[in-house]
């Protein structure tokens, strides 16, 4: 079974309900946003969108954060495993919610803070904000030249 859905980036798109991602209590500052779909930007690119099923101009740019940050690790608590239904590591997808700052892809920042975590068996998701965490909200992706120098 499909759902047809509206949206302002890609128009009227078709998305199998095996496919809808489910966000039981929505994302943090969108929490009455709950069905999304996951969107390739094209098939040879890292990124992909999180595109909500209810808004049709609400999209997050996304990307698996261990293409950029290889080192990238942190621990999933156990009320969180279990919210998401987790019983198998193999079940486990992480994106990172992508900024770019002023439109400047050189400038782009991911925020390692809070990954989104889905149960790809599931289709449960929630966006875990990790605390006592190293990471931030604004990692680069991509070193700039200056401080290379």
């Amino acid at each position: 079974m499909s759902k047809k859905v509206h949206t302002l980036r890609f128009g009227d798109i078709t998305i199998d309900e095996d496919k809808v991602i489910h966000f039981e209590d929505g994302i943090p500052a969108f929490e009455d946003e709950h069905e999304f779909a996951i969107i390739p930007y094209d098939e040879q690119s890292p990124y992909v969108f999180l595109q909500s099923l209810s808004t049709p101009d609400l999209a997050f740019l996304m990307t698996v954060p261990f293409v950029f940050f290889p080192d990238y690790e942190f621990e999933l608590d156990d009320a969180n495993q279990q919210k998401l239904g987790l019983e198998h590591e193999e079940d486990l997808l992480i994106y990172t919610l992508l900024t770019i700052p002023g439109g400047k892809v050189a400038d782009m920042t991911a925020n390692l803070m809070a990954p989104i975590v889905i149960n790809a068996r599931t289709k449960q998701a929630r966006q875990v904000v990790l605390e006592n965490s190293p990471y931030t909200t604004k990692h680069r992706l991509f070193q700039n030249k200056k401080e290379e120098a």
